[in-house]
């Protein structure tokens, strides 16, 4: 039993390692990698990068362009774009990373019970998610908030919830395709019970979908933050974050671009990084691909 489990152990090792040989060789997706890479450490550092506090304001300095003080220009009361960014970057990759934990834990954990026990349990949740799954994720996400008020909590709680079906479905058809094989028998019968059999010998061979989801569903919840920061929902003032900067600078943005410039770019570029990742990872991951 032992000589089994470490031969699957090298096996998925050699899966995981020709994986990432597989990723490499893909441009776009070492691109979004990279690009992806910088957001993170800018976010990290931002109290090393930044020239100002994200909330400092100089009311001398109004409505500047970039410049060399000010690399993305100030806003309506003074405040360092650039600064912001930096700043409204945690905020935003907070909340995506929290908003995809919760996700995959519910719907990881509901799919994975629906897939592996069936018939009824199956029909109960998988009936229920269906439900939530009819309503578009956005506007279940602003009910929700709408629901328990706006705030950082609720926004990512409410993205999470919004996620759930998607991760539950992936989850919940990869299970039922490995349930049946030699290894999960093997574990019943030395006396494994159902839970240790679902996140300890199903689970991790089904990690390669669910990683996948998880890079295009950050993206996901990245977008719909900004959307709800956006129409008031969100990260309240003076916290900085991505769509409310772009929220506050609309009134200007006819003499004043550049206020609602660098927030757009930002999103762009994180959505766009994480996009571009995960469709290389997609494609790494294909079992079918031998190259």
């Amino acid at each position: 039993m032992q000589s089994k489990q470490t031969d699957r152990s090298r096996k998925n090792y050699s899966l995981w390692l020709s994986a990432w040989k597989r990723l490499k060789k893909s441009r776009m997706a070492m691109f979004g990698l990279a690009l992806f890479a910088i957001i993170c450490l800018g976010a990290i550092f931002a109290d090393v990068i930044a020239p100002y506090p994200y909330d400092f304001q100089n009311l001398d300095e109004t409505f500047q362009f970039p410049n060399a003080n000010h690399w993305f220009g100030t806003d309506s009361v003074g405040r360092d774009i650039f600064s912001r960014i930096l700043y409204g970057g945690r905020v935003s990759l907070q909340i995506g990373l929290v908003s995809v934990l919760i996700s995959v834990t519910l719907g990881g954990s509901l799919g994975a019970i629906a897939g592996f026990y069936g018939g009824k349990t199956d029909n109960l949740i998988m009936r229920t998610l269906d439900i939530l799954l009819a309503i578009p994720a956005i506007l279940l996400a602003i009910t929700i908030v709408t629901a328990l008020g706006p705030g950082m909590f609720n926004l990512m709680l409410a993205i999470g919830v919004s996620s759930v079906p998607s991760f539950a479905r992936i989850v919940r058809a990869s299970i039922l395709s490995v349930k049946e094989q030699e290894f999960v028998e093997a574990a019943r019968l030395s006396g494994c019970n159902d839970a240790h059999i679902i996140f300890s010998h199903l689970v991790p061979n089904i990690m390669a979908p669910i990683i996948v989801q998880i890079t295009l569903s950050m993206a996901l919840a990245i977008l719909s933050a900004s959307s709800l920061s956006f129409i008031g929902l969100g990260i309240q003032p003076p916290i900085p974050e991505w769509g409310a900067m772009l929220s506050a600078g609309r009134a200007y943005i006819r003499n004043y671009s550049h206020i609602v410039l660098f927030p757009g770019l930002a999103i762009m570029a994180t959505i766009l990084s994480l996009n571009l990742l995960g469709d290389g990872l997609r494609d790494a991951l294909d079992p079918r691909l031998k190259n």
